[in-house]
């Protein structure tokens, strides 16, 4: 069975649009990025590698270095769908993104956007 079509997507022509939605609502690219970071475990090297090889989802986040211990935390509704309850890992860790950019644009703290005591 083939993955959906987001997961052949690649991050690269994603990327800016997470900033674009940041920067519509005051929020800056380093925000972005250090929800990138916190999530993957990419440094800021890691991230420019994935943006400038254009690798898709499905590579950008099987070659993260290190998916944050703390998903399980990430909590809410993306598009209508619950992410702690979707079943496909992939599709799952894109959602989280999702939720965490949608939280930086709604003004939400940085501590609670990465799951850290205030």
């Amino acid at each position: 069975m083939a993955g959906h079509r987001i997961f052949s997507t690649p991050f690269a022509k994603v990327y800016p649009l997470y900033i674009r939605k940041a920067e519509a609502k005051g929020r800056t690219k380093d925000e972005v990025d250090r929800i990138i970071h916190w999530l993957t475990g990419y440094d800021a090297a890691g991230l420019q590698q994935q943006l400038d090889r254009a690798a898709d989802f499905e590579t950008f986040f099987a070659q993260a270095p290190a998916l944050n211990p703390n998903l399980a935390l990430i909590k809410g509704v993306v598009c209508g769908i619950r992410v702690e309850e979707i079943e496909d890992p992939l599709m799952q860790k894109l959602r989280y993104l999702d939720k965490l950019i949608d939280e930086l644009a709604k003004g939400k703290a940085m501590e609670k956007i990465l799951r850290q005591p205030a």
